[in-house]
Parts: structure tokens; C-alpha cells; sequence
């Protein structure tokens, strides 16, 4: 029963828009006051989408490599900048509305816990954590708050997923029998970290970039800015990187919840780096969209693909990265943020284009802030679920060829004790998560 209710739960906050009554207003000149954590890479490229709505006003940053201060002020000259995210959320949180919080992956849950416990908005990037316990955790914590959030899928707000949902919906190619989905990156490493200590630059502090995983030496270019992905410690690989935007238009077409089970065919990866050319199956419970009471998804990355009998349903080719539908009436194949076409060609020539309003991923949530009332499209209630599922994804690769059953009500393994100490993780003292247990 308990299950049960789990599941029927996580089904109905997939499959439409929640409310949330009585959020505080944004600032009496209706701006939305805003911080960032990040400042470079991916924080500067959300500033500037957030920029695009004129309620938007960037009061403070925060970056541990200060070398990332100078475009920033570039482009918004007063804003003020810490170098200590904690300082800035203490000094700064009488004026602030909202906070996005992007930055490498194993601070999502630290910072994203602070930002709550705060009383603040959150535009948390993707994946929403870096393991499942803190997942769950910042995902009821946000439900208790009564907080506007939303995770950096941006490509769950353009047209050509929404386009993609309602073809499957509406029954384009029937009932759902089968989904695979792909991406050709390679955040991964197969070699052994590198036995050199290397200069820490002045600009960057690294025992606070380092946050809760455990000291090690400073390697130029191998951590930061931008390798961290590849790293167990730091990053999620390439299934972590772009699962959250490729699982986003299967799950809400099809309405899934969590998986029933997983398992990994791939490599597995080392004891500090990520592998490559991942291979994943998941088993998750029918829905009112698919064929069967069980539907399977297979995620590959890297130079693992599709099999070659798949690829032929839709021509022989197919795109870099997408999800390919296997329908009792036929195939569509949605290449990442490309038009979903319909196979065979001329099943799908007939289709009527829907009427879908525009919608922009980043105003949206400043709106949301601004006026209360709808949650954003992509709030923790549906961005919890979603990166819990590829996040369990990520775990099944330590133990390859195992299929492993999951609980979701228990966040534990029903057939693999020995996967459990892996859905949390243990922090470096002084940087644990207020309010989550070990």
C-alpha cells in the first residue's frame, strides 16, 4: 500500500500543474531580486536568459573563482560579488527574491537546502542533486517550503517536446511499447587520476570547491571549471549531464513515475571517474499511453547506440542525441530540440500542427515568483521524480548486469543490499546538509 500511494502520488504531480497559495510578493517596484550561485560557464548563460524578462533584477553573485567576476560586472555593473556563497545568502537575504543555484553537481543539494531553508525561490540547474537521498530530500523540502522552484530543463519548455508529448498523447503512433534514448557526449574518464599536485590559482578557493567530498590535490584543469562532470565526487557522467533533459519528454508523455527496476550492460566505472558508452535498461509500470502494463527504456551514451534494427525504423540514421517512440501504430524519433517526425513519413504528413503557447523557461519561473499561483512547468515536484530516474541510472553502472529493484517509497534496493550505501553519500565535516540524514 504504501507503494501504491507513492506512486499514485509522483503520477499526479507528473501529469499536471500544481498550486501554491500565499507565496510572499517580489519587490514593491515588481522586480524579482535575484542572486546567483555560479558565475561562470552555466550561471553566466542563466543570467543572461533570466535578463530577457524585464522583471529581472541581479543584485548579488557568488563564485568561488573570482576570475568570473569580471563579465559579470561587465554586464551588470552593480551587482555585489562574494566568494562565499554562505556570506552573501547571510548578508544579502532581506533583499533577495529567488536564487538559481548553478554550479558543479555535488553542490546542488548544499546550496539548494540553504536556499530554502532560507525562505527563497530556487531555479536549481540539472540534475537537481548529485545522488537520490538528497534528490528526495531537497524535493520535500521545496513541497514544505511553499517555494516557486524550477529545474534547468530548458528543453522541456520549448515546442518541440511539447509537440513531442502531445503527439504521443493523442496517440500519433498509438500505444507506447518500447522508448529508447540517446546522446553521443563522453563525460567520462578511463584512466586513473594523475599523481601531481599542481598550483592552486589565487582566484579560486579551493577547499570551498571542494565542499563536502573529501580534500584531495588541486589538478589544473582536471577538476575545474569545467572536467568536474567526468569525476564520481563531482559530476553525474554523461547520463547525469543530459538525462534530465532527455528523460523529460518520455516521462510527462507517458506519465511515468519511478522505476520499477534497472539495470546496466555497460561498462563499469572506475573507483574516481565516470565510464563511457553507457548502456541502460529501465522497467517502469504502464500508464493509460503504453501498450503493456510494463514499458522498457533503454538510455546509451557515448559510442554506445541504438541497435542497428531500431535505427531502420526511422531510415536507417539516427540524430546525435533523442528519444526514439516504438508505437503499436507506428515510430516517432525526436532528435534533442529538433522537430519529432513520424515514421512511416507518410503517416505523420497528415498531422495537424496543435496550437501551443510560447513559453520561455526562465521567464516563466521569474513570472511564477512574481504572481504566485501555477507552479513552473519544470517545479521540484515534477524535477524530483525525473532526476531520481536518472540518477538511479547512474548508480546501476557500479554494479553492471545486476538488475536491481527498486523501492521508491524507501529509496532503497529490494534485491541488492550492497547498492543502498550508494544512494546517499558521506560529507566532509563542517559541510553535511542541515536537516538530511545520513
Amino acid at each position: 500500500m504504501q507503494r501504491r500511494r507513492f506512486l499514485a502520488s509522483a503520477a499526479s504531480l507528473l501529469a499536471a500543474p500544481a498550486f501554491i497559495p500565499n507565496l510572499r510578493a517580489a519587490s514593491p517596484n515588481g522586480k524579482v531580486r535575484h542572486a546567483s550561485f555560479g558565475a561562470g560557464g552555466q550561471a553566466f548563460a542563466d543570467l543572461q536568459s533570466f535578463a530577457n524578462s524585464p522583471n529581472f533584477e541581479l543584485v548579488a553573485i557568488a563564485d568561488v573563482d573570482t576570475s568570473a567576476f569580471a563579465a559579470i560586472k561587465a554586464k551588470w555593473p552593480e551587482v555585489k560579488c562574494y566568494q562565499d556563497w554562505r556570506e552573501l545568502l547571510e548578508k544579502e537575504s532581506a533583499t533577495l527574491d529567488s536564487v538559481n543555484v548553478s554550479v558543479p553537481d555535488h553542490l546542488h543539494a548544499t546550496m539548494g537546502a540553504a536556499v530554502l531553508h532560507a525562505g527563497k525561490h530556487l531555479y536549481g540547474q540539472k540534475p537537481l542533486t548529485q545522488n537520490l537521498r538528497e534528490c528526495r530530500f531537497i524535493t520535500e523540502l521545496a513541497r514544505e517550503k511553499g517555494v516557486m522552484t524550477q529545474m534547468g530543463i530548458q528543453i522541456s519548455s520549448a515546442f518541440t517536446e511539447r509537440f513531442a508529448v502531445r503527439l504521443v498523447q493523442d496517440g500519433a503512433v498509438g500505444k507506447i511499447k518500447e522508448v529508447h534514448t540517446f546522446s553521443a557526449k563522453l563525460w567520462g574518464d578511463l584512466d586513473p587520476v594523475p599523481q601531481r599536485e599542481d598550483p592552486i590559482p589565487a582566484s579560486l578557493n579551493w577547499d570551498h570547491w571542494l565542499a563536502g567530498a573529501a580534500a584531495r590535490p588541486y589538478l589544473k584543469d582536471y577538476y575545474h571549471p569545467g572536467n568536474w562532470r567526468k569525476r564520481r565526487d563531482f559530476g553525474t557522467g554523461t547520463l547525469g549531464d543530459m538525462g534530465c533533459h532527455m528523460f523529460s519528454g518520455w516521462m510527462r508523455a507517458l506519465a511515468l513515475t519511478s522505476p520499477i527496476s534497472v539495470k546496466s550492460s555497460g561498462p563499469a566505472p572506475g573507483k574516481d571517474n565516470w565510464a563511457l558508452h553507457g548502456h541502460v535498461e529501465y522497467l517502469f509500470p504502464g500508464t493509460q499511453y503504453t501498450a503493456d502494463k510494463e514499458v522498457k527504456v533503454t538510455w546509451t551514451d557515448g559510442d554506445a547506440r541504438p541497435p542497428q534494427a531500431v535505427a531502420d525504423l526511422v531510415g536507417g540514421k539516427l540524430p546525435r542525441e533523442g528519444s526514439l517512440y516504438i508505437g503499436t501504430e507506428g515510430v516517432l524519433v525526436c532528435g534533442h530540440m529538433s522537430r519529432p517526425l513520424i515514421y512511416p513519413l507518410e503517416k505523420g504528413k497528415g498531422y495537424k500542427f496543435p496550437e501551443l503557447e510560447p513559453r520561455d523557461h526562465y521567464v516563466e519561473f521569474l513570472d511564477c515568483v512574481r504572481n504566485g499561483g501555477a507552479k513552473p512547468s519544470a517545479n521540484f515536484d515534477y524535477a524530483g521524480p525525473l532526476t531520481e530516474a536518472v540518477l538511479l541510472g547512474c548508480l546501476s553502472s557500479i554494479f553492471p548486469g545486476k538488475s536491481l529493484e527498486w523501492d521508491a517509497a524507501s529509496l532503497t534496493f529490494k534485491n541488492a543490499p550492497e547498492a543502498n550505501p550508494f544512494v546517499g553519500r558521506t560529507y566532509r565535516p563542517g559541510w553535511e546538509i542541515p536537516g538530511l540524514k545520513a
